[in-house]
């Protein structure tokens, strides 16, 4: 086959495509699992298959070896600040660099047992919802989408929840930097963002390393000044991962997921009436419709990908809201299907590069939505919810419920 042939043109900005992207998955899954995304310029991949197993294939990687951020690409100079802090991030190395940061966070980041967190997410969630209108609509996703993970990781890092308005805007525009055909006033945006994130974490560091705190902050700064240690650069950079990545998705997800129950009417409080029926809700709400749609790979040599021969140095992007929905992976793969028997989402990703964060995620939403939907199991949807324009992110504007 040709690149004629296999060429695919599709606006990610397109009305149509940014509220229900399924219909273009499945045209691809008909068609060509494997295609040329012509507004993206490079090669994508849907079918699930092939997706968890690039995922876990070493012959390709997150770090770009050929440019920014490890390398001065001419003409990049506005995005220093933002270069330096992804530079540091364990989700753009690779081994051996990958292997020594993700080891010393994980250090950190188990010592504490994600399960401890179960009654302050409960109490967090119970909090919110005691604080919502009687009786009148509300917004869920600044209402209790946001604040239970922006609170919980902001309590596990040990940085004041008080500045969660500054994180979640430093957040926001930094995450503006992976949507395509960004503009210079995003960058410039996501530069400035960078630095004032990075002079508040490193400010904050130097005031923790004196007050013998119990979190996770506290930890990471113990690693670093003991044995095998985190660069400053470093530690402010896991701290920036750590903190946009420990919100951002779980808020669309939780977004999302509540968006999906809803529309399978009945009493919600059936997906949550046991903590095996809670986990495995979730699980299929990350399937059904993911946070994140695409996740993107450097060939570090010539690869066959079937139709195509990558070269070192192309991109591929793995389609992981495609791979969720292939019906040659998943029976019915367009129903919702709580405890089905071909669980197996790549949500979180698979392989070096999983999620770090997955069983906190996890445990936020089987925790939030079992309180939710306890407490308001007549929840119902009030305007027909819409999608961000923000591919390849995938979350809501809004969802007005009642």
């Amino acid at each position: 086959m040709t690149l004629h042939t296999l060429s695919v043109s599709q606006d990610p900005s397109e009305p149509g495509f940014v509220q229900d992207p399924y219909r273009f998955y499945a045209e691809r899954h008909r068609n060509s699992p494997v295609f040329y995304w012509e507004e993206y310029g490079m090669w994508c991949v849907a079918d699930y298959d092939q997706v968890n197993g690039l995922l876990r294939d070493r012959r390709f990687g997150r770090e770009n070896r050929w440019g920014a951020p490890l390398n001065p690409v001419k003409g990049r100079g506005h995005l220093t600040d933002f270069d330096r802090i992804e530079s540091g991030s364990l989700l753009e190395r690779e081994p051996p660099a990958h292997t020594r940061l993700r080891t010393l966070v994980n250090r950190a980041f188990v010592s504490r047992s994600v399960e401890r967190l179960r009654p302050r997410i409960s109490a967090l969630a119970n909090e919110l919802i005691d604080a919502l209108p009687a009786g009148q609509p509300f917004d869920l996703l600044p209402s209790f989408a946001t604040p239970i993970p922006l609170t919980v990781i902001c309590e596990l890092l040990g940085v004041p929840v008080n500045r969660a308005d500054d994180l979640l805007a430093w957040s926001h525009a930094m995450c503006e930097m992976y949507v395509p055909q960004r503009s210079r006033q995003t960058e410039e945006r996501a530069n400035r963002a960078s630095a004032e994130f990075g002079a508040f974490l490193t400010a904050h560091i130097e005031e923790h390393r004196h007050n013998n705190a119990d979190d996770l902050l506290s930890a990471l700064i113990a690693v670093r000044d003991t044995g095998e240690k985190l660069t400053d650069d470093e530690l402010i950079s896991t701290c920036v991962l750590l903190l946009n990545a420990g919100h951002e998705a779980t808020v669309h997800q939780t977004g999302n997921a509540v968006k999906t129950i809803l529309e399978q009417g009945g009493d919600p409080r059936r997906f949550f009436d046991t903590p095996e029926a809670a986990a495995a809700t979730v699980e299929e709400a990350l399937r059904f419709d993911a946070p994140l749609h695409m996740f993107t790979r450097f060939a570090y040599e010539q690869i066959d990908l079937g139709p195509v021969t990558l070269n070192p140095g192309e991109q591929v992007a793995l389609l992981l809201g495609a791979a969720n929905r292939d019906p040659s992976a998943f029976e019915a793969p367009h129903e919702f299907r709580p405890g089905r028997a071909d669980q197996k989402n790549v949500s979180f990703g698979a392989g070096l590069h999983f999620c770090i964060g997955a069983p906190l995620a996890r445990l936020e939403l089987q925790q939030s939505l079992s309180v939710l939907f306890s407490r308001l199991p007549d929840l119902a949807i009030q305007a027909a919810p819409r999608f961000r324009d923000s591919y390849h992110f995938h979350g809501l504007e809004s969802l007005p419920v009642c």
